[in-house]
């Protein structure tokens, strides 16, 4: 996870933030899209939209002047400490910062070519976190889009190559225990039955992604498993850090784990064999944190 670097001085944004006025909010919700050209050429004004879910997404054309993004998400506890931003692949036209301790800092560059689509997350010490986008100069108003989803994950949920620092990697790869196994039937977005068709390895972006055929869904957060209409059965792709040197292995697997801007990232997966006698016993003696439906 690369930190955002910080920035002491910011003449042009400060001064615009500091203008004649902001205008009131003008979303409450997960989602917003907004575009620049709608704003009043000669205004000073900044832009605010409050969005108010863990998860969703912004999308700014024609990016003029500045806009400040508020998340701020209807929680009774502040059990959500990190905040990740995933560029959209075709984003320009403006440069993204957060506000720490009253200055700003750089998290994603217009300027910075490839590393602009990679995930960028940062530490949140309060319940809201404030975000200001600057648009860049241009000549023109050709099309452009400044367009990025977000996450704001609990320390317990962060996973994958741009949601963990590197120390915690032998920590994400090495096998679950029991405890671990019954906590995750009970609280990952997926569990699926199912077995390797395939696992290919990203060297560039440090990712092995496995090709999972699942026999049976009991559980997803969105459609990252899909109906194959050739073989009636469930198809769908998992990921997780090369570090952890996944290979192809035969038999059942139970597959569990968490979903991250669509994309499904590993936790636990014990063979299903092991998996059954390891519940069977929590089951037998009470201490099993869920009912999980075998049939």
């Amino acid at each position: 996870m690369a930190a955002p670097r910080g920035l002491s001085r910011l003449p042009a944004l400060l001064l615009l933030l500091a203008g004649a006025g902001q205008r009131p909010g003008v979303a409450d919700f997960c989602s917003w899209r907004g575009s620049g050209l709608s704003w009043e050429p000669r205004s000073r004004a900044v832009e605010q939209v409050h969005l108010r879910c863990t998860e969703g997404s912004l999308e700014w054309m024609y990016p003029a002047r500045a806009l400040r993004v508020v998340l701020e998400p209807n929680l009774s506890s502040a059990r959500h400490t990190t905040v990740c931003i995933k560029p959209a692949s075709d984003f320009q036209g403006a440069s993204i910062y957060v506000e720490r301790a009253g200055q700003l800092h750089l998290v994603v560059s217009e300027a910075g070519g490839a590393r602009v689509h990679h995930v960028s997350c940062f530490s949140a010490h309060a319940p809201r976190v404030g975000l200001f986008l600057q648009a860049s100069p241009q000549r023109d108003i050709s099309r452009r889009s400044a367009s990025f989803q977000y996450e704001l994950l609990s320390t317990q949920s962060a996973a994958g190559p741009d949601f963990r620092k590197m120390a915690l990697v032998e920590a994400m790869c090495r096998p679950c225990d029991n405890v671990e196994l019954l906590m995750a039937i009970c609280s990952s977005d997926f569990v699926v039955k199912g077995s390797i068709q395939a696992v290919c390895h990203d060297t560039a972006h440090h990712v092995s992604q496995v090709d999972v055929s699942a026999h049976r869904v009991y559980r997803q957060k969105s459609r990252v498993f899909q109906q194959d209409d050739a073989s009636s059965g469930w198809r769908g792709l998992i990921r997780t850090l090369l570090q952890c040197q996944v290979k192809k292995g035969g038999g059942d697997f139970l597959f569990t784990g968490n979903e991250h801007f669509g994309e499904a990232w590993l936790g636990c997966a014990p063979r299903f064999k092991d998996f059954l006698v390891v519940y069977q016993a929590a089951r037998e003696r009470g201490t099993s944190p869920c009912e999980f439906q075998l049939n």
